[in-house]
């Protein structure tokens, strides 16, 4: 709901509410306002980061009446002074103790996932005009944004009410977990800052409601910014717009460039070295690269720095969708001829059920074993995230797997082929469980999300030749997982309300998971009622692609990501819709 009467009364109920208690900045202005408040031993970022997310000139009018009655009790609110005096000057903080006074407010929330209502299933499909019109669009607008900016923005937004799967249980886990010090702060004080939204007439303005699953980015302030998993997919999106055979002799010519230019620039300044597990150097792809690559702004690249997010490391994602992208773009550096599976080996959870190599386990109902952790240790060996493990990043390693799969020789080298068993009986679990299903269950990603997702690496594994697929998967683990899925995106995404970005997610899943024709049309039709609504930014709006759960919740996504995932989900329907 986008309603200029929605937004300008909760501005209004958020600006004159009654308040019941005290305030975010009754607790924390007289000891984080001032100049840093500690010198070392202590640490002088926790202020910072306090001056520039939480007490803005933007906030504190709609949170200085956001209070907590439980406040008013002198032990409780001391006692969550004294643990923020204690993040702030200690120079080994006990963060469990520090913790528990936020993580028992924390407790107190009543957060819950979007529950789309039913939809009516349309008797027909869109006409075929109308798809290949969106496609035009879609593609049109990428190549567009590319010739304006010099590459494919995305955009990242703070939702300060946080992620609703992250309970008091888990805020504790991320902050023992995470390892830089700035990212334990802003956790806390983010989780710290939610709470007072969540619970009071602010957060009906920092959470609107939404049609759909995946979360519009409505925010005001959005950090644009480029990365080479974004490029990654821009390649793949690129290349489907062409292959539709849409595209104008016109566009022919700059969509290969942008997509030369794109695997150039995750292969070259993304690429970064890293010692394996076994002590050999490999070469990886790092999210962020160096600036000046990342473009962002020298207003939002000083506040990244001021939030706590001045290391960022390379990951396991990033490196198998770069690889992918580029094999796919025709790419043959030698670079690719690094046989990956060997490297992931070392971050592959193989003993017990939650092995210590997760140490920020916010899925912890999730049996680990077999899945391949998130982040890289850079050569300085530093990991300031810790490290966790999604579902969907082990779709991708997969992925890549398979394109690979002769090139590295995996059928061939047993140990190799044991590691793609484990992630393949990893992802076997979560489907027997259902708990692929469970928002809880991914880290950065939406259960839709990885339904499309399972759909792209399944489309590799059947592109391989008999013998391949029969040595990776002799239990048929793959035919079982498909049909979980398609039942679950038949049954439960486009049975209920979805928006552009959930539709493209399903046509995604549907058509590389073989769906029958009819379960095209509501999605379709969802897609084709929607165009436009981007208005002058592109023909979609900007929607959850993928996110973070600490500090807080973070969406990524973009009007862009957007046409993108809209064009490969059509190009896979007309496709379906053509072949039956």
């Amino acid at each position: 709901m986008t309603d200029v009467r929605y937004f300008a009364g909760a501005t209004l109920r958020a600006l004159t509410a009654s308040k019941e208690g005290p305030s975010l900045y009754d607790v924390c202005d007289p000891l984080l306002r001032g100049t840093g408040g500690s010198q070392p031993p202590g640490d002088a970022h926790l202020a910072k980061f306090y001056r520039t997310a939480l007490s803005n000139p933007a906030l504190r009018p709609l949170l200085r009446r956001a209070g907590l009655p439980e406040l008013r009790h002198e032990d409780r609110f001391n006692a969550l002074r004294a643990a923020l005096t204690r993040a702030r000057d200690d120079s080994e903080p006990d963060w469990i103790a520090i913790g528990q006074p936020v993580a028992e407010l924390v407790d107190t929330l009543q957060l819950r996932h979007p529950q789309p209502k039913p939809l009516a299933a349309p008797r027909d499909a869109p006409a075929m005009s109308e798809i290949d019109a969106t496609i035009r669009t879609c593609g049109q607008h990428l190549l567009r944004s590319y010739a304006k900016n010099g590459f494919l923005p995305t955009y990242a937004a703070f939702n300060l009410i946080g992620d609703p799967d992250v309970r008091g249980a888990d805020f504790l886990a991320a902050l023992t977990g995470l390892d830089a010090r700035g990212y334990k702060n802003s956790t806390l004080l983010f989780n710290l800052a939610r709470v007072f939204i969540a619970r009071s007439p602010a957060g009906r303005l920092i959470n609107p409601p939404w049609t759909g699953i995946a979360e519009p980015m409505w925010e005001p302030v959005q950090i644009r910014h480029r990365s080479a998993y974004y490029d990654a997919f821009f390649i793949e999106a690129l290349l489907s717009y062409l292959e539709t055979g849409l595209a104008s002799p016109d566009e022919q010519t700059p969509a290969r460039a942008a997509i030369d230019a794109m695997a150039t620039f995750c292969l070259g300044p993304s690429r970064e070295t890293v010692h394996g597990r076994d002590g050999k150097t490999f070469d990886v792809i790092t999210a962020l690269a160096p600036a000046p690559h990342p473009r962002f702004s020298r207003f939002f690249a000083q506040i990244k720095q001021d939030l706590g997010f001045g290391i960022y490391v390379p990951d396991c994602d990033t490196t198998a969708c770069s690889f992918s992208a580029a094999l796919q773009a025709g790419r043959d550096d030698p670079l690719l001829d690094q046989p990956l599976v060997d490297f992931y080996a070392g971050y592959q959870v193989t003993h017990g059920a939650n092995e210590p190599r997760v140490t920020v386990p916010l899925n912890d109902h999730v049996d680990y074993r077999g899945g391949i952790v998130t982040w890289i240790d850079n050569l300085k060996g530093e990991r300031p995230y810790g490290n966790d493990l999604d579902p969907t990043l082990n779709l991708d390693v997969l992925e890549v797997s398979f394109r690979n799969c002769a090139r590295w020789k995996i059928v061939e080298t047993p140990a190799r082929l044991a590691v793609i068993h484990g992630i393949v009986a990893f992802q076997r679990r979560l489907a027997e469980s259902g708990a692929f299903a469970n928002p809880r269950s991914h880290i950065y990603y939406l259960p839709e999300l990885y339904c499309a997702y399972f759909g792209r690496c399944y489309a590799a594994f059947m592109a391989l030749p008999d013998a391949a697929r029969r040595a990776i998967d002799p239990d048929d683990a793959f035919a079982f997982i498909r049909e979980k899925v398609l039942a679950y995106v038949r049954d439960d995404l486009i049975a209920h309300e979805m928006n552009p970005f959930d539709a493209a997610l399903a046509l995604i899943a549907l058509g590389h998971l073989g769906a029958e024709r009819a379960a095209f049309a509501t999605p379709l039709h969802v897609i084709i009622r929607q165009r436009g609504e981007g208005g002058r930014r592109g023909p979609f709006r900007a929607y959850e692609w993928n996110k973070m759960k600490t500090p807080t919740r973070i969406l990524v996504g973009g009007p862009e990501v957007t046409s993108a995932f809209v064009l490969m989900g059509l190009a896979l329907a007309r496709r379906a819709m053509t072949i039956s």
